[in-house]
């Protein structure tokens, strides 16, 4: 498994974890709008999620696609290993 891959395993187990948790893991394709690895929905509450290798960033157009995320009201978690955020945002009830 690469190193990305171990991260999004992670993430998806911790997701896996919640019952009122929706999440999909669009596959890119080439055509359509940009997107991140999941798309979360928890509680009414929008998120995406990018899974980097440990130490990696994202590229310019994951960045692009971020900026158009946050603008529009949803939180974006780049993640490379540390879920704290992400846990937290899952168990805030709004």
């Amino acid at each position: 498994m690469t190193p990305e891959g171990k991260v999004k395993a992670k993430v998806s187990n911790l997701l896996k974890g919640f019952d009122d948790c929706w999440y999909y893991m669009p596959v890119p394709g080439g055509y359509g709008k940009p997107t991140l690895d999941y798309i979360v929905c928890k509680s009414g509450r929008f998120a995406a999620i990018e899974t980097k290798a440990p130490g990696k960033k994202p590229t310019q157009l994951q960045q692009t696609t971020i900026k158009a995320i946050e603008e529009a009201g949803g939180t974006v978690f780049v993640i490379d290993g540390d879920l704290g955020e992400l846990w937290d945002w899952l168990h805030a009830t709004h």
